[in-house]
């Protein structure tokens, strides 16, 4: 079979390593120069472009929706106390007859505010809570820091409230106890809560005993009537006697008081201080006139002794 030539119905080789046939050099076609995509191309990719941007912006919703459905829920708010107390859902406590110090804490448990003032005339400030009770209680025109606000109108723990808010307080008077026993007067003092009751013997000479609930009072200190307003500070005093001794008519009196000294027989008051009679005698009127004269006392067989002025027969006149 006669060699095949290249190019007629067998491989051909590469352009460039096939011979010329003509023995003159193998041109080689230049490639048509690259004048961009043809027009399927550039309709596919016209195409896909808003494809692949619908594509991506449905996944970006689809991550946005999950990052959204991943962070937590915001919890609603909350009413503060402020605004549950002054929408009403929270009823103002009443706090009447409890110490300032109590009601402010219950107030502020409640959501409220609390100021206070003196409900007597006086205007006093509120130093320490625990020594004021609230008897007035108000809620307040204007709110304090945004709250809601109670306004409590006080008085000292020991006093009465008085009738209205800003009225004289009714100060406790001291009772009369006289002539009552120590446990009756006891019971009759004890609402005013004076700091202590001092009890004395109404005689001077007489000492009391440990028990004394049966002895009745003759006198007493406050006196009936007096108003007192510092109880706490106050001191009431009695004094006692036993019942079956009469009370004194005056204070410090004795019950046994000292012997009265006999008398001396100056009867008269006359001034007269001698009288003498012969042989050197001499005579004193009474023993006021022999005090005058400078002779007392004067002793038996002395000038001017003579048995009258003698009154206890000692022996010596006008001796006392």
């Amino acid at each position: 079979m006669p060699p095949q030539q290249p190019g007629y119905g067998y491989p051909q080789q590469p352009c460039s390593q096939q011979p010329s046939p003509y023995g003159q050099p193998q041109w080689t076609p230049t490639p048509p120069p690259r004048q961009g995509m043809s027009t399927g191309v550039k309709v596919g990719l016209g195409c896909g472009v808003p494809v692949i941007g619908l594509l991506l912006l449905g996944a970006c919703g689809a991550i946005i929706s999950a990052g959204q459905d991943a962070k937590p829920k915001t919890a609603a708010p909350v009413p503060s106390r402020s605004h549950s107390a002054s929408t009403g859902t929270t009823a103002a406590p009443v706090l009447v007859g409890k110490s300032l110090k109590q009601a402010k804490a219950a107030a502020d448990a409640a959501g409220y505010n609390a100021i206070s003032h003196d409900a007597g005339p006086d205007d006093a400030g509120q130093w320490d809570d625990d020594n004021w009770k609230v008897c007035f209680q108000t809620l307040a025109a204007e709110p304090v820091a945004g709250m809601p606000t109670l306004d409590f109108g006080v008085v000292r723990n020991e006093w009465p409230c008085p009738a209205k808010d800003g009225e004289p307080i009714p100060y406790p008077k001291m009772p009369k106890v006289i002539g009552q026993t120590l446990a009756q007067a006891s019971k009759a003092l004890t609402p005013i809560g004076f700091e202590r009751i001092e009890r004395q013997s109404a005689y001077t000479d007489v000492s009391l005993p440990a028990s004394v609930d049966d002895w009745k009072v003759c006198f007493q200190d406050p006196e009936q009537g007096k108003e007192i307003q510092y109880p706490k500070t106050t001191t009431a005093y009695l004094k006692f006697t036993v019942p079956s001794t009469a009370c004194p008519t005056t204070e410090y009196t004795q019950l046994h008081p000292d012997p009265t000294p006999p008398s001396t027989g100056d009867d008269n008051t006359g001034d007269d201080t001698s009288s003498s009679g012969g042989g050197g005698n001499v005579y004193y009127r009474n023993c006021t006139a022999a005090k005058h004269a400078g002779a007392a006392p004067i002793h038996r067989g002395e000038p001017g002794y003579r048995r009258a002025l003698d009154r206890d027969g000692d022996g010596i006149a006008c001796d006392s």
